[in-house]
């Protein structure tokens, strides 16, 4: 099965702590790197990490709270420094790529490789990108300022044909190859065996889902449905639900609730308030919901499975 993994860099909200880091992750697949959110500091929690940014291929920009893009400039400035020349594609809300103008102008900088920017919309699902094994899209969240979720999702990957059509009919490759991509086979006699009964998938396609900030939001359940692992904000425990409404903000119980309600295969909470040193009660109120959560903790490595 083709590596499919996240690394968490970190999970803290709004302002770095010596425990936590802010918002970051670094998801692989198969030698393609993206980056979700580039809080201040990303550089260094890559480098812990052992990550190469310049294996770095796109980068999601969830909204334009300091604590979620600061760490942006600096790292597109580093890339720069360093020799990169192929394109980087930035997804994010309309006004990052004047932000990002406005910096590297003031810095009297050209970036040596292409900067490929695309805006985020406001309404519905947006498919970003859309490639061999991959696709991305964004979704918009409930928070204070215009605020996006994302789902990466794994492509159907061709089917397989059955063993015992290829030992009858030994096919030759070009009709193996029409099959794969979707063909029925028709026999010497003129005999159609369609394309369902002599073809089988391995594995159904696995995905993540990202929802940071947001208050608890029931759309979501619908965008992130049965995702293979879901990461979803919890700032505060339940007893500060009223403080979570305000703020815009989910607790870890609306987060397992969400996870429920949309059948995910498995929960990561991150996003916690600095307030929380031990989050084990956090953690235990949520799985009372939804069992199969644990914590995105800063250097947490997950496989997508």
């Amino acid at each position: 099965m083709i590596p499919f993994k996240l690394t968490i860099l970190g999970a803290g909200s709004a302002i770095p702590s010596l425990h936590r880091a802010a918002s970051a992750q670094l998801l692989q697949y198969n030698g393609s790197y993206v980056l979700i959110d580039c809080a201040e500091g990303t550089q260094l929690q890559l480098k812990k990490n052992k990550i190469s940014a310049m294996r770095i291929e796109h980068i999601l920009i969830s909204h334009l709270h300091g604590d979620h893009y600061f760490g942006l400039i600096g790292l597109l400035s580093s890339l720069h420094l360093i020799g990169r020349t192929q394109p980087m594609y930035v997804y994010g809300p309309p006004a990052l790529i004047d932000i990002l103008h406005i910096q590297l102008k003031a810095a009297d900088t050209k970036l040596r490789f292409p900067l490929i920017f695309q805006p985020l919309e406001s309404n519905g699902v947006q498919c970003l990108f859309s490639g061999k094994y991959l696709e991305l899209f964004s979704f918009p969240v409930l928070h204070r300022i215009p605020t996006w979720g994302f789902l990466i999702k794994e492509k159907n990957g061709e089917p397989n044909i059955k063993a015992d059509f290829v030992a009858k009919y030994q096919p030759s490759p070009e009709l193996i190859r029409s099959v794969k991509s979707g063909a029925d086979f028709i026999t010497s006699d003129g005999t159609t065996l369609p394309h369902s009964e002599i073809t089988f998938t391995v594995n159904p396609p696995r995905s993540y889902a990202y929802c940071t900030d947001t208050a608890y939001f029931e759309p979501l359940v619908e965008h992130v449905s049965g995702a293979s692992l879901l990461y979803h904000e919890a700032t505060f425990m339940a007893n500060l639900t009223e403080e979570a409404k305000n703020t815009f903000h989910s607790t870890s119980v609306q987060a397992a609730e969400i996870a429920k309600n949309a059948n995910v295969g498995k929960l990561l909470l991150g996003h916690f308030s600095s307030r929380y040193t031990d989050l084990s009660p956090m953690l235990a109120e949520a799985r009372k919901v939804f069992q199969n959560t644990d914590l995105a903790l800063d250097g947490c490595v997950f496989e997508i499975e």
